[in-house]
């Protein structure tokens, strides 16, 4: 059978599943809408969690982007790794403790005010946006090569498809249907890495096989360093390392941003007890582990393959996955000299090859000439990541504006059926202005979703580990930071993205820091702003400082609350 065809039957199995799940576990009470009823088992959450957490920007991005950045591209690897760790360490089990399940209920209770929560939703919307762009971008790539569609007609099947299921089964259809997208992903991540491990180096464990060596008995990474310096790029297993000081800001904003993203830290509410929360956590960083060390070995792979396959090729030439890339509009030839060859170097002027990195994952396979079922089967885990990561976020959207502003601060007499329908309605706007912000997104999903990271760094991470670990801190304080925080990260995202109307150019980077690293000079400013408002303003009110105690002893919990 055809990849087309493959593709239909694999994808078309995987969605049936995932629509069947919904239904099953379809959403009857807000609770359940917002937090699955508190009853999910710890190896159950900790495969959502997982689901939820490898986004597109996970599955397809990451090995694309190190795949063409070389070592420096590891910066992703080492922030998002990071970054769990620390939410689930150091935050999951506080917020779990408090009992609130969104970043805005836990800021509106812990600062006593409206207004702080007023902030916290307005900044939880603006991130979960921000985000769930590059996953729409995620879905368009995937449609697009599975349908052989342009990318904008894959982005707008996308659309519904989020639409449908997302706003069907609400946290609770949703976490049982990315356990299902969980197994897909990672079958789907992992078969072909092992299957081009055997291929390449006859190891079939692609994390030792990155290492291992060719048949011609080189080195792999040697062989990719030799064709990377041959066209200019420079070495492979060093490239992007003088670049120290985007290394740690992009590294340290990944990490900081996970912990204040509203998504993820809701996982940890639809457990019953704070030990079946760590566990959770536990389960989900394995889970994850299988994927993020093998993502390095992808992006090896894929890289020398590709090199050996374009690199002064004649174009009449190339197989029928390059025609096929070409027609989704990932992929564009212009040929610059008429020699009808294709001249893939480092130098711009010179080179006639241009390639969307996010689509590295899903060609792989077909550049190394896999069985068709394993290329769909590729397709099928990308969308699952970028769909289950979607609805995630969409999620959070939803109970910002249903739950946080509707029944907190706008309704609060609202009824339940009320807030159910207005929460269904909030998933639908964003959805569809997702989508069509993803058709022209401000970089490839990895960059769309490290500018997510970085809003959430400067925004919510002071405020939640201050209101955690600072009795001091007080609403005063919080309140300025997240908004000078947010506001100055903004604008300098803005002004430094083309993609965004901005005016900036690279030359005038503040020391040098790119638009996905300036989160954390942003968490920083955040951080002293609230550290100083709050100590030249009122203490907060003893009855508060007494819960920050209780809060710092994570033994037992009540049920997530859902008022």
């Amino acid at each position: 059978m055809s990849v087309q065809t493959w593709t239909f039957l694999i994808v078309g199995a995987t969605f049936l599943l995932y629509i069947a799940v919904a239904i099953w576990a379809r959403a009857g009470s807000t609770k359940e809408f917002y937090v699955a009823g508190g009853g999910v088992s710890p190896l159950a959450n900790g495969m959502a969690t997982a689901a939820d957490w490898m986004s597109a920007a996970s599955y397809l991005s990451m090995a694309g982007l190190i795949s063409f950045m070389g070592y420096g591209g590891s910066q992703y690897l080492m922030g998002w790794t990071g970054g769990y760790v620390l939410l689930a360490l150091l935050l999951a089990p506080y917020l779990r403790k408090f009992g609130k399940f969104t970043v805005p209920d836990f800021i509106g209770e812990r600062y006593y005010s409206s207004q702080a929560r007023l902030v916290a939703l307005i900044c939880a919307i603006f991130v979960s946006f921000t985000y769930v762009v590059g996953q729409m971008k995620g879905v368009g790539v995937a449609f697009a090569r599975f349908l052989e569609v342009p990318f904008s007609t894959g982005i707008l099947i996308g659309i519904a498809i989020v639409f449908f299921y997302a706003v069907l089964g609400g946290m609770k259809g949703i976490t049982y249907t990315q356990v299902a997208q969980y197994c897909v992903l990672i079958f789907a991540f992992t078969v072909p890495a092992i299957f081009i491990s055997l291929q390449m180096v006859g190891n079939p464990i692609p994390q030792i096989g990155m290492g291992g060596t060719l048949s011609d008995g080189t080195y792999l990474l040697d062989k990719l360093n030799l064709l990377s310096e041959d066209l200019g790029f420079g070495s492979y297993t060093t490239s992007g390392m003088d670049d120290r000081i985007n290394v740690f800001f992009i590294t340290a904003a990944l990490m900081l941003g996970t912990a204040g993203l509203p998504h993820v830290i809701v996982r940890f509410f639809t457990v019953p007890k704070v030990r079946d929360a760590r566990k959770s956590a536990g389960y989900a960083l394995l889970f994850i582990a299988i994927l993020y060390t093998t993502a390095p070995a992808v992006a090896a792979f894929a890289r020398t393959n590709l090199l050996q396959t374009v690199s002064n090729t004649e174009y009449t030439e190339m197989p029928s996955w390059f025609k096929k890339w070409e027609g989704a509009e990932l992929i564009s030839f212009d040929d610059k000299n008429g020699d009808g060859r294709i001249q893939y170097v480092a130098d711009k002027t010179a080179n006639e090859l241009t390639i969307d990195r996010d689509i590295m994952v899903l060609a792989n396979p077909e550049i190394a000439n896999l069985p068709a079922w394993v290329i769909a089967l590729v397709v099928a885990g990308g969308l699952a990541a970028a769909l289950s990561t979607a609805a995630g976020l969409l999620l959070v959207i939803a109970t910002s504006i249903s739950h946080d502003l509707l029944k907190n601060y706008l309704r609060p007499n609202i009824s339940e059926k009320g807030e159910l329908l207005a929460a269904r309605i909030a998933i639908a706007v964003a959805v569809v202005g997702a989508g069509l912000a993803g058709m022209n997104p401000p970089g490839f999903v990895a960059q769309v979703v490290a500018l997510a990271f970085g809003l959430a760094a400067s925004s919510f991470f002071p405020a939640i580990i201050l209101g955690i670990f600072d009795k001091r801190m007080n609403k005063e304080g919080a309140i300025s930071g997240m908004i000078v925080g947010i506001v100055f990260t903004t604008i300098y995202i803005w002004y430094f993205k083309p993609q965004l109307g901005g005016p900036g150019t690279p030359d005038g980077y503040w020391f040098g820091i790119r638009p996905e690293g300036i989160g954390t000079l942003g968490m920083f400013i955040n951080l002293i702003v609230a550290l100083v408002v709050s100590r030249m303003t009122a203490p907060p009110p003893e009855s508060v400082q007494q819960m920050v105690e209780e809060i710092r002893i994570p033994r037992g919990a009540g049920k997530a609350a859902a008022h």
